[in-house]
């Protein structure tokens, strides 16, 4: 085995949060600092802030139904275009069967 390959362990490194909590832990670090802790994390303490996320399914049905509308205009359009053409064509072959 070779020697020096693992870093120096301390059993007594002191861990120091923003909020002031202080304990001891074992680590490879003499020293560490962290800004959040068990004591002042939302999620241990219990004073979780909860989005509200009320509204998202409407907003995107509503979204969804924004882009259905212009799809269906865009669409109704083209059939227009078409109807159109479709007439050209049938009064041009009218004039041509009169012309003979």
């Amino acid at each position: 085995m070779k020697k020096d390959t693992h870093p120096l362990y301390h059993e007594d490194t002191k861990v120091s949060c923003a909020c002031g909590n202080n304990f001891v832990t074992g680590s490879t670090q003499k020293e560490i600092r962290v800004e959040i802790c068990n004591n002042c994390h939302p999620f241990y303490t219990g004073k979780q802030n909860l989005i509200d996320t009320s509204g998202r399914l409407e907003k995107y049905e509503e979204k969804l139904g924004k882009i259905n509308k212009a799809a269906a205009a865009r669409k109704g359009k083209k059939v227009k275009k078409a109807a159109m053409a479709a007439k050209k064509i049938v009064k041009n072959a009218a004039k041509k069967a009169n012309k003979k």
